[in-house]
């Protein structure tokens, strides 16, 4: 008796399942339909919009990740209107809530991943390094190789790769050379007290006058600075027309073997700091004394 009761309970819950599933037919092909027909217009619509935001951002990562993220939304979209049709709003509500809390705590969980990820986005929009660069950001200076959506590398001169989170690239200043297409290098250089500071000036400017690779758009300036020890010391100021690491320095060598070759010509002297060592302390016995005493 109980296996019957048992099987009929069975038979008229399939039985009950059964009219539900053929009432809710309609509605289950109307869902179909909508699924089918949304993902067609979200995809289209991605497409659309990721060639309208080629024009304002020159950026393949940030297009791709902009895109895909309405059209992620425009799916969740039909995917709830689908299950509204079915009459499962009440659990998509708490398919959201439960979201909502797991977004929440991973938010905080990777919340110096989210900041990477943020100043990505930012530096991608403002754009002020590109691949190609010669950029100096925090102690490292060197050519852009990449710039992801969570870090930038740059190529050291030393030939390393430095990795460096775009948090930190997006918070501290950076430095472009490339964006000027030339660069300015400062030479300090001293000459002796008893040279003529005027001859020295025109003969300083004459020499790197002729160098390769001086822009020929900006002046060469020298100004004296300062009284050092042994020298009066001036600053040189040259504009390399170009931004590459190893032209910048063969103009630099260049300016110091025509400034040395000049001064040479010119009888101008460079000095070299100079001590006098006294070896007569109070209270004790001169250098001179010392050595006679030994002769004796």
């Amino acid at each position: 008796m109980d296996i019957n009761n048992a099987y009929q309970l069975i038979v008229d819950k399939l039985t009950l399942w059964a009219k539900d599933l053929i009432r809710l037919l309609p509605n289950i092909a109307l869902a179909a339909l909508i699924l089918v027909v949304g993902f067609f217009i979200a995809k289209s619509v991605k497409n659309g919009l990721k060639k309208l935001i080629r024009r304002f951002i020159h950026n393949e990562t940030l297009d791709n990740l902009f895109s895909s993220l309405i059209y992620i939304f425009l799916l969740g979209i039909v995917i709830f209107i689908a299950l509204s049709v079915l009459k499962l709003d009440k659990a998509v509500t708490s398919i959201l809530a439960g979201a909502g809390i797991l977004g929440l705590a991973l938010a905080f969980a990777f919340q110096d991943i989210a900041a990477n990820f943020m100043s990505g986005i930012f530096l991608s929009i403002r754009s002020p390094l590109s691949v190609g660069d010669i950029v100096k950001i925090k102690e490292y200076m060197g050519k852009v190789e990449e710039i992801n959506l969570r870090d930038t590398v740059i190529r050291t001169y030393q030939g390393q790769m430095v990795i460096i989170p775009n948090k930190d690239v997006f918070q501290n200043p950076i430095e472009n050379y490339t964006l000027l297409g030339k660069r300015r290098m400062d030479l300090a250089v001293g000459v002796s007290y008893g040279d003529d500071l005027e001859k020295v000036k025109e003969v300083t400017i004459e020499a790197v006058s002729g160098i390769e690779g001086l822009s020929k758009e900006d002046e060469i300036t020298m100004f004296y600075t300062e009284f050092g020890d042994s020298s009066i010391n001036y600053v040189i100021r040259l504009w390399v027309c170009t931004t590459e690491q190893i032209n910048f320095l063969e103009v630099k060598s260049q300016a110091i073997i025509r400034i040395k070759k000049a001064y040479d010509e010119n009888d101008i002297m460079i000095p070299f700091p100079i001590r006098t060592m006294d070896f007569g302390i109070k209270g004790g016995i001169p250098l001179t004394d010392m050595l006679q005493d030994r002769k004796q």
